[in-house]
């Protein structure tokens, strides 16, 4: 974990009062030089190791032994000296640091943080967790779900934090936890992707949350307390509903402002209120405990109206009943006046109220009553179901008028999943704790398990008790239909929960109120500096303008996205919509937080080591299942859109995020899953069918260690797919103790080399006395285990000619007979920088010229090459050539045959190449290259001569060439397509007597021929042959695939090869030349 050190500088008398100074402005410079992750940005080999403590560490003789690595392993008297001055700050949440008046540079000494367990963590996450939903919705909960589904509601919810607490105990004892707690724990656990992606899942949640307070804030004002306020009024029953929303929205936005405004001018008023709040809170509770004890004694009166089964809303009229007699005259009572036309006893009435009578029941009973039993199971229904208590009653005939009468209906449709959902947000909080960890005396040593453990554990634990108690008290002491009674309409419109508490419900209404604008001011505080602490983190470049604020650190930015997105909450206007939205995204941090400790138990990381030893990988697995279930229970297609969420922005930390390192459990999961991997992975050979190019790249790189061929990584790119294994190394000469820093240069400059080619592979650079010996190295030793490479993939050396160091094609010739030697595929690319990019080509062809057997090799590439969108719209054509005793024919319909059961489609064609005299150019073209390969050796020639020699043969050859061509486009010789064996056995029976004297005609011509090496003639004129077909078929091919030759066993004609390849590939574009591994790497069998 990072941690920040601060060196607090001691007075010295010695020490003027000008040297004090510059000390003090030295710490400010270092201590202001942060990263964006509050972690002090360091170039030094220990942390604040200042150049004044290297005059004195190191003073004594008897270390004189060490004294050249104390740079790198400083002694454990300095370790020591810097942890003892080590000081936790946090990230603004208090104002720590403040200007000084006069010099404005110097800061103020700060005083550590002096909070234990019960203030600093269990009050903070008692007020959290105990709020709106308590004191709006779970008197509504146990009367829809009943005793028994209320319980395990609540014990699914409460089981789900506490497995989380457990897991966050261990995360947060696991070293120190800076200021920022779930966040850093949870990205500094599972890493940056799912650090951000979580973090600001969890920043939503928060968020949300404050529209969820703000909106009860405005439900109990509008509701409860000043009813009249309202703007919108309903002039009809069913407009009741949309007003309270209008009525919602615009208050809510009102109050958001304000409570905007109170946190910009400073939290530090948040933070004096934060006690008046919690009192709120306790006060409120006890009242409810108060209300519940006096039941039993002395039940409140508060008389529920019941027109048959049915309960009545009571705002219009006074007195429960039909009528009245006053005066010996019985008149009419203001309920009839709400059923029937008008006040006369003949007037025309409600068909249910004229058939049943209306009763008085008392909505809280007491704890003694025995209504337990009746409030024991749930009473589910549409929105619209009136709700009625379990008594005998006439039906109507007629029910289409009931949505007009002022009956107490469900607002909204209730099934189990939904009270979940809706309940949930009531247990959350638990975080408030681990967020203040910057101001706890010491989060981890406080009472032997830690102030964050110990303080989170209770408070839900005591948290838990009560709203378990209070599923039972209110189902026990609570009339039912007043249960189902969400806004108390039954009862004038009092809060029911407040009908219950002692000594009157307005302690519940203003405890609740100020309750819930305590916990929308603590959310909008909170948030914006969770987003603020993301942005620095710099793992979302997009939010890094979030990460700025105020010169005392406040979020401004930040704060201003938050109440942007709290006033979409807001505008939603409904608590109920608005709970299972924030239920998503705190369940799926909580998640997270168990899977980070499952995962780093399990991995036995060896840094894993919490103080809190109360905890399991099976504990976290089960709580992180619980979660996920709770997820979906919840809202489905909530869950899945805040998975899709979280998703996004994974993928686009990954790919556009900046990199940390931050010693996750994913990377510890990653080298584990990788370690058992490689020791499964056989080293031997893989199956034919699971055999694919694992690429070893050798690249060149200039003399600024830039690489030369980018285009080869590209190359790769297309060819692999980022499948497979892609190794990318270089050769640097000289000695690594002299060439380090130029090894990380050249490795860095490679894999910039390869995010712009968009090359995914492991790179690797090689410091070596010469090119042969690391270039040899890196083809023996690259890989791990069984993951290696089987194939080479390398440039042409192009300049070769003109190289005044003849090393540079002995070394590429050397690298061909070690990759032989290793049983590897060479791939050999001509012409590289011509490769297409990222374009992709048009329709055109890859030629395949299958001249030997290698394995399968030279056409499974260009069907691995053929799956990239650059070469999609390319065809493969395949040619081979037929031997002397080949029937061509045949051979055409065999190859057709096997490229069927290779599923691979191909044109084919077979090209007959007679046996042809050999021409006076080839013969011209062995004596240049041998006078000048004799020359070389003999003549120790300077750069200059050996260019101009160069350029002089190549002039030569070049002529020969064309001369020949035009002889050739005179008289061009035949290719036969179809011919047999007996055909050519007549049509050599009949050259063979002139054949000698066109021979000994050469020779007349040119003596010198004669003494050339046969050997050599012979190379030159199949390779001067082939070229020519070659050429003739696919010169236009965006793609020729050739057999490379094997280098001669003698190292004495090696230049001769490098001629013959030249000649070769000689008025080709874009040329692969492949050698094969000496194995079978495709297959007809499934």
């Amino acid at each position: 974990m990072p941690i920040n050190f601060t060196v607090v500088p001691v007075d010295d008398g010695r020490k003027s009062s000008q040297e004090d100074s510059d000390d003090n402005n030295a710490l400010q410079e270092e201590d202001e030089e942060t990263l964006g992750d509050g972690n002090p940005r360091d170039s030094r080999p220990f942390i604040n190791n200042t150049d004044d403590d290297k005059g004195t560490l190191y003073d004594r003789k008897n270390m004189a032994l060490f004294e050249e690595e104390m740079d790198s392993n400083p002694m454990v008297s300095s370790l020591l000296n810097k942890l003892a001055n080590y000081t936790n700050l946090t990230q603004g949440v208090r104002e720590h640091e403040e200007a000084d008046e006069d010099e404005g540079a110097k800061k103020k000494t700060v005083k550590s943080p002096q909070m234990g367990t019960f203030i600093g963590v269990y009050l903070p996450c008692l007020q959290n967790i105990l709020g709106v939903i308590l004191f709006l919705r779970m008197t509504w909960i146990v009367g829809t779900a009943g005793i028994l589904e209320s319980f395990i509601i609540v014990s699914m919810c409460c089981s789900c934090t506490m497995l989380t607490a457990i897991s966050m105990s261990a995360i947060a004892t696991n070293g120190v936890v800076p200021a920022g707690g779930s966040y850093y724990m949870i990205s500094r656990s599972l890493g940056p992707e799912f650090g951000g992606a979580v973090g600001l899942c969890f920043y939503l949640g928060t968020t949300f949350a404050g529209a969820m307070y703000i909106l009860g804030t405005i439900e109990i004002f509008l509701t409860y307390i000043v009813p009249s306020a309202a703007i919108f009024k309903a002039e009809e029953k069913e407009q009741e509903a949309d007003a309270l929303l209008n009525n919602m929205r615009v208050y809510g936005t009102c109050c958001l402002t304000l409570m905007a405004l109170v946190v910009f001018v400073g939290v530090k008023y948040v933070n004096k209120l934060a006690l008046v709040f919690l009192a709120c809170v306790v006060l409120s509770i006890l009242a409810i405990y108060a209300g519940v004890i006096k039941t039993i004694f002395e039940p409140p009166v508060f008389p529920v109206c019941l027109l048959g089964s049915r309960t009545l809303q009571n705002h219009g009229f006074d007195k429960c009943m039909k009528t009245e007699i006053i005066d010996n005259v019985t008149v009419t009572t203001q309920l009839w006046s709400l059923f029937c036309e008008g006040p006369e006893l003949n007037a025309s009435c409600n068909e249910y109220f004229i058939l049943n009578n209306v009763t008085e029941i008392q909505g809280i009973p007491g704890l003694t009553s025995g209504v337990i039993a009746e409030n024991m199971w749930g009473s589910y229904g549409p929105a619209g179901m009136l709700v009625e208590k379990a008594v005998p009653s006439v039906p109507a005939g007629d029910a289409s008028q009931d949505v007009y009468m002022p009956y107490v209906a469900n607002d909204i449709t209730t099934f189990f999943t939904l009270l979940v959902g809706i309940y949930f947000p009531s247990v959350t909080g638990i975080m408030a704790g681990s967020n203040r960890s910057g101001d706890l005396r010491d989060a981890q040593r406080s009472i032997p398990i830690g102030s964050i453990p110990i303080g989170t554990i209770l408070a839900i634990a005591t948290t838990s008790i009560i709203y378990l108690s209070c599923v039972v008290v209110f189902g026990a002491c609570i009339e039912g239909v007043l249960l189902r009674d969400k806004f108390g309409d039954s009862v004038k419109g009092n809060l029911v929960i407040g009908t219950l508490s002692w000594p009157s419900p307005w302690v519940i209404v203003f405890g609740s109120f100020f309750s819930c604008c305590g916990a929308g001011l603590q959310s909008l505080t909170g948030a914006p500096r969770l987003l603020q602490a993301i942005a620095r983190d710099g793992i979302v470049p997009f939010l890094q303008v979030f990460g700025h604020g105020k010169a005392n650190g406040e979020p401004t930015w930040a704060l201003l996205l938050t109440a942007v997105i709290c006033e979409s909450g807001i505008l939603i206007a409904s608590l109920d919509a608005v709970a299972p939205i924030l239920s998503m995204f705190f369940l799926m941090c909580y998640l997270f937080v168990n899977l980070a400790c499952a995962l780093q138990t399990l991995l036995r990381t060896p840094n894993w080591r919490p103080r809190f030893r109360y905890y399991h990988w099976a504990l976290s697995f089960l709580g992180m299942s619980l979660c996920l279930a709770l997820m979906f229970i919840s809202s489905w297609y909530y869950a899945l859109v805040a998975m899709l969420i979280a998703g996004c922005i994974y993928k686009y930390i990954e790919y556009r995020g900046a990199e940390k390192e931050w010693g996750d459990g994913i990377r510890g999961l990653s080298l584990n899953a990788a370690r058992y991997a490689l020791i499964r992975l056989e080293e031997a050979p893989p199956h034919t069918k699971n055999w694919r190019p694992q690429l070893l790249v050798l690249l060149n790189l200039d003399s600024e260690l830039s690489v030369k061929h980018p285009r080869l990584l590209s190359f790769t790119t297309q060819l692999k797919a980022g499948k497979g294994l892609t190794i990318v190394g270089s050769v640097l000469e000289g000695t690594f103790l002299r060439r380090e820093s130029d090894a990380k240069r050249a490795e860095q400059s490679i894999k910039s080399a390869m995010s712009a080619e968009k090359t995914k592979g492991f790179c690797h650079v090689v410091v070596s006395s010469n090119l042969r010996d690391g270039f040899s190295h890196l083809i023996q030793s690259a890989g791990l285990g069984g993951m290696k490479h089987n194939s080479v993939l390398m440039a042409w050396p192009a300049s070769w000619r003109q190289s005044s160091d003849p090393q540079s094609w002995r070394n590429f010739i050397e690298t061909v007979r070690e990759t032989t030697a290793a049983h590897q595929a060479l791939l050999v690319a001509k012409n590289v920088d011509s490769f297409p990019h990222q374009e992709r080509l048009a329709e055109g062809t890859i030629d395949v010229w299958w001249i030997v057997h290698d394995g399968g090799l030279l056409m499974l590439l260009p069907f691995l090459l053929q799956q990239h969108k650059v070469w999609r719209k390319c065809k493969m054509r395949i040619f081979t050539v037929a031997q002397l005793d080949d029937n061509s024919i045949q051979m055409k319909k065999d190859l057709q045959m096997f490229l069927y059961h290779l599923r691979l489609n191909a044109e084919v064609e077979v090209v007959e190449m007679h046996d042809s005299d050999i021409s006076a150019f080839t013969y011209e073209k062995t004596l240049v290259m041998e006078q000048r390969s004799q020359m070389l050796k003999q003549m120790h020639l300077s750069r200059t001569e050996r260019e101009r020699e160069a350029q002089l043969i190549h002039d030569r050859n070049t002529a020969s060439h064309a001369a020949l061509n035009e002889k050739s486009d005179a008289t061009p010789e035949r290719v036969h397509m179809t011919w047999t064996k007996d055909k050519f056995c007549t049509k050599r029976t009949r050259r063979e007597p002139n054949a000698s004297k066109a021979v000994r005609d050469l020779f007349n011509m040119k003596p010198e021929w004669e003494s050339l090496n046969q050997s050599n003639v012979r190379c030159m004129h199949t390779a001067v042959r082939l070229n020519e077909v070659v050429v003739n078929k696919s010169q236009g091919a965006h793609l020729v695939l050739l057999n490379m030759p094997g280098p001669p066993k003698s190292r004495g004609g090696d230049e001769n090869y490098m001629e013959f390849l030249e000649v070769l590939m000689e008025g080709l574009n874009r040329v692969l030349l492949v050698r094969g591994g000496g194995r079978e790497v495709i297959t007809i069998y499934s």
